[in-house]
């Protein structure tokens, strides 16, 4: 047998990938084959092929994406905000190493810069070679590759960008920091006068603590502030939160000029309708 990292584990000439989520559920998967296997100086990088999800991108043991369904949480992260924004040319996506929030994003032609800033070089090299159902081996000269610690590269950042998205990981290691009201402030300093931040906040079903600490940190810096929700059947518990704030006009979707994009799940009646909350996330993070 290969030398295979603890997770992946072979029964019967079968291999399994078994994922930790937090400490009282584990999730097994049925794997086709490991297509790539390497340790980066930050984490250890996998790209395996799955019966059910097809290739999935898997970090320090946990799936962080699929060829099945990455694209749904990757057009709910990329869209909402950018049909949000009146006229977006300045694109910040923090993370995102998968490359497909850069490539949702290179859909609008508005779009002039789309700085991608990632901290692991070597996940984007994997995912563009071998997870091309996600990367779309992604080649656009208006995306820029910084590959970089996200929280240094936005302090130095002011007035700068009209759209920041931060794609990170759960917040468990390096991607804790993400998640900090610090962190919020950075970018909220780094947006333009009527900018929009969008971000992942983990599962309302397992995670509403994240959820609620999100929520309240957003709540303190901007003019309005949102969660809406999206189902990615890859992830825990199904559904998968965001929260999005902005310093300019209040989120009302259903006053937006809607701009036509190419998509799978993201068309304008999800646009509309995913900040409708059921009632257990409404007491919980109320969009008023």
């Amino acid at each position: 047998m290969a030398n295979y990292p603890s997770w992946i584990e072979e029964k019967d000439e079968v291999l399994w990938l078994t994922e930790d989520d937090r400490e009282h559920l584990q999730i097994s998967y049925r794997l086709k084959k490991v297509i790539f296997s390497e340790q980066s100086p930050i984490q250890h990088v996998m790209i395996v092929e799955s019966d059910d999800f097809g290739r999935m991108l898997v970090l320090d043991g946990v799936v962080q994406t699929t060829a099945m369904d990455g694209y749904i949480y990757n057009e709910m992260i990329t869209h909402v905000p950018l049909q949000l924004h009146p006229n977006p040319k300045n694109v910040l996506i923090i993370g995102g190493g998968d490359c497909g929030a850069a490539r949702e994003a290179t859909k609008y032609p508005s779009l002039t810069q789309i700085d991608m800033v990632e901290i692991d070089e070597l996940v984007v090299k994997a995912c563009k070679e071998h997870l091309q159902e996600v990367s779309g081996n992604l080649h656009d000269p208006r995306v820029n590759f910084i590959f970089t610690d996200g929280l240094a590269f936005v302090q130095e950042k002011e007035d700068a960008y009209d759209v920041i998205i931060v794609d990170s990981s759960d917040p468990v290691g390096p991607a804790e920091a993400l998640f900090e009201y610090d962190f919020y402030q950075n970018l909220h300093k780094a947006l333009k006068k009527d900018g929009i931040l969008v971000c992942q906040s983990q599962s309302p079903i397992f995670q509403q603590a994240i959820v609620k600490q999100t929520r309240t940190h957003f709540e303190k810096l901007f003019t309005d502030t949102k969660t809406y929700t999206a189902i990615v059947p890859t992830y825990p518990g199904g559904m998968w939160s965001f929260t999005i704030g902005t310093k300019g006009n209040p989120i009302e979707p259903g006053r937006v000029h809607f701009k036509n994009v190419d998509t799978n799940y993201f068309n304008q009646g999800v646009f509309e309708s995913c900040f409708t909350l059921p009632e257990f996330l409404k007491r919980l993070v109320p969009n008023h």
